[in-house]
């Protein structure tokens, strides 16, 4: 089964795309070809956004899929006449919110990503900056280092330090494993005084394999036999110093952070 599905924002987007992608896994056995789109922030736009729906459920025959987090009500209306299922994301919120707080919502568009607190701004970017300094040992400085991850190379410790920062304003670092600390079955030296920040991702072997081979072909680096003996090393030096650990092969990077910041004790909103 196939199913066309559209997130429609007066903003980024970015909620609706979020919202609506945790929900749409729950459903396996479904394909659903996802479209987003931001900035429907006029009548104009929204006649063009509600046309897009027609022309698939035309072409399709199955009805789209609507995840919606326009906030001006008339724009949605118009977005209805396409025809698809329209899934307010805000709509069970606010009402009990609204008579919660003795208030009406304000309709201001952007309001969820919009740059509101320059601090909060300036953090995101000085975390995102120390990730990309400190990204595979570059700088192994890691004093003011919150978060320092290790693995062996392509495990998802560059995408997952860069989420962190962007995401939670989390200074991240990451040391890849090499060949001699492996060798040695024990932690590099300049890791040793920040152990209680470390943490560990691994994956499964055969996928390991797989993306190696995507940027190395034919290496032995990208063999199954050489990515099965780094991860068998690499597995046995956490367990053996207590360092924790999780498998990226099945899980999502925003997932992998929480369970780290969480595991790590790291109590930090995400932006």
């Amino acid at each position: 089964m196939r199913r066309t599905v559209f997130y429609i924002s007066d903003g980024t987007g970015i909620t609706a795309e979020t919202i609506g992608h945790s929900v749409l896994t729950q459903f396996e056995g479904v394909d659903f070809d996802t479209f987003r789109v931001p900035f429907v922030d006029t009548e104009e736009k929204a006649e063009r956004a509600a046309e897009r729906i027609r022309a698939s459920l035309s072409q399709s025959g199955a009805r789209p899929i609507v995840v919606n987090t326009i906030m001006d009500q008339q724009l949605s209306d118009i977005v209805a006449k396409g025809g698809g299922l329209m899934l307010d994301v805000f709509a069970p919120f606010i009402g009990p919110l609204q008579d919660e707080l003795g208030m009406q919502r304000s309709s201001r568009v952007g309001k969820a990503h919009g740059l509101t607190n320059f601090a909060e701004y300036e953090a995101r970017i000085n975390a995102t900056n120390y990730a990309l300094s400190h990204d595979d040992g570059i700088d192994v400085n890691y004093d003011d280092a919150e978060v320092i991850l290790i693995g062996v190379s392509r495990v998802g410790k560059t995408p997952t330090c860069l989420y962190m920062a962007l995401h939670y304003g989390i200074k991240a670092a990451n040391y890849p494993l090499t060949e001699d600390d492996l060798d040695r079955l024990e932690l590099p030296v300049r890791l040793v005084p920040h152990k209680s920040r470390l943490y560990a991702l691994s994956i499964d072997a055969q996928r390991l394999a797989q993306v190696r081979e995507a940027r190395r072909p034919g290496s032995k680096y990208a063999t199954l036999a050489q990515c099965r003996r780094e991860l068998e090393l690499a597995e046995k030096l956490y367990r053996r110093d207590g360092i924790p650990m999780q498998s990226t092969t099945n899980t999502s990077i925003e997932e992998i952070a929480s369970k780290i910041l969480s595991q790590l004790g790291i109590e930090k909103h995400m932006f």
